[in-house]
């Protein structure tokens, strides 16, 4: 008997659209791996993002990104949370969809703020308007954002609720790719 490819949950979307959080509890439930690509690449490199941001800018950052998701799209059995930019290179998506399927996490700009507003760890988010970087980061993910397999709105769902909506389309979807 074959054994079953285990395709990897592939988690995008917008910073403080709950993709670490949820991805956390799809882990756990399906007994999957857990991986945060920001995570490795800080583990990785023994800097903090903004770190790498500060000294060698946005461009290294984004290298240092594309390394990790080629390394991690040839596995299988994880769930991975990706960086909110992690769209913006064609090739991180085509890498993560070989082995994966993707969902992207949206939530409005209203509830991104307010559960980032805090965070002095996005570098990207160090400007005098915060609301208004959102908006317009958003507006020019979004059409990538959009690549993804499945949207899932976490907007008025709880943790759990866009766990078990990820994980009951996660083994509709994967049937049809194995």
């Amino acid at each position: 008997m074959v054994k079953k490819k285990r395709l990897n949950i592939v988690l995008i979307g917008f910073m403080g659209t709950g993709k670490t959080t949820v991805g956390r509890a799809i882990a756990q439930k399906l007994n999957f791996k857990f991986v945060d690509v920001d995570d490795l690449i800080e583990k990785t490199t023994g800097m903090k993002i903004g770190e790498i941001f500060e000294k060698f800018g946005e461009t290294r950052f984004r290298d240092l990104e594309t390394e990790i998701v080629k390394i991690l799209s040839k596995k299988e059995g994880l769930v991975i949370s990706t960086g909110g930019g992690v769209v913006l290179r064609e090739e991180n998506l085509s890498n993560l969809k070989k082995n994966g399927i993707l969902f992207c996490l949206s939530a409005s700009v209203s509830t991104i703020f307010n559960r980032v507003k805090d965070c002095r760890n996005r570098p990207l988010l160090r400007v005098e308007n915060v609301e208004q970087r959102i908006k317009e980061l958003l507006n020019e993910r979004i059409p990538l954002y959009k690549k993804a397999d499945l949207l899932i709105d976490t907007e008025d769902l709880k943790i759990e609720e866009v766990a078990d909506k990820i994980i009951s389309e996660y083994e509709r979807l994967s049937d049809g790719k194995n």
